[in-house]
């Protein structure tokens, strides 16, 4: 059951094949830029997501990725048409960044990792796994990982972005796109099998006894019918 659960969760992000996706208009924003200019290489983003799109409905393949990466591209390409300078194509991604890497980095310090959250919720467990103090540690490590990707990514392209290098935000995007979410989805997994082998160990243990169950065992001098005579009472 973990196993199917972990594979849709992957199919609703999109699969393998919807990472590389995720990175085919970045590949053709960067170089139709750089020889027609800002405007074709707007509209040749939004095309590429469009075609993207359209492919995956044909394919009947889970369509919400696509849907989400034509909303990303439209919000970069608009602020890079704003800005009027191909750079500003990676300013939504960056910012975006730093928001996940705050709001993960914060959820493990209230003691609510997202990882646990979510994973509470998609295997019907919901927060069972706050009671044990392993399955949070894990989900604690998945989150921190996560917030590691994110964090990276923004001090990584917000350096490239000042110092106006777009090609190289193009590189450190791809770079840092797919193949950490790749490592951080590993650790993610091992997280999620530690923690259900924490919350599901097997039958309930019984519980200890209370201070009233010992209280209410009979005791020596008592007897099923009653308290015990003493024979030497008239």
């Amino acid at each position: 059951m973990t196993e199917t659960k972990q594979q849709s969760v992957l199919e609703q992000l999109g699969g393998f094949s919807g990472l590389i996706y995720s990175t085919l208009p970045i590949l053709v924003f960067v170089p139709v830029n750089g020889v027609w200019g800002l405007g074709p290489a707007i509209w040749a983003a939004l095309g590429v997501a469009v075609a993207i799109l359209v492919w995956r409905i044909i394919r009947r393949s889970p369509v919400q990725p696509a849907i989400s990466g034509f909303f990303g591209v439209g919000i970069s390409a608009f602020i890079a048409y704003r800005t009027g300078d191909a750079k500003g194509y990676f300013l939504f991604g960056i910012y975006t960044s730093l928001a996940y890497a705050a709001v993960f980095l914060g959820s493990i310090l209230v003691r609510w990792p997202i990882v646990g959250i979510i994973w509470g919720f998609l295997n019907g467990h919901g927060n069972v796994w706050r009671r044990h103090r392993g399955a949070v540690r894990a989900y604690d490590v998945a989150t921190a990982a996560w917030a590691l990707v994110f964090g990276a990514r923004y001090l990584v392209q917000s350096q490239l972005y000042d110092s106006d290098h777009t090609g190289w935000l193009a590189v450190a995007r791809i770079a840092m796109g797919w193949p950490l979410a790749g490592l951080a989805l590993l650790v993610t997994i091992w997280a999620v099998r530690r923690a259900d082998r924490i919350v599901e160990p097997g039958p309930t243990e019984a519980a200890e006894p209370s201070d009233d169950t010992e209280a209410a065992e009979p005791s020596d001098d008592t007897e099923a019918g009653g308290p015990r005579e003493d024979p030497r009472s008239p």
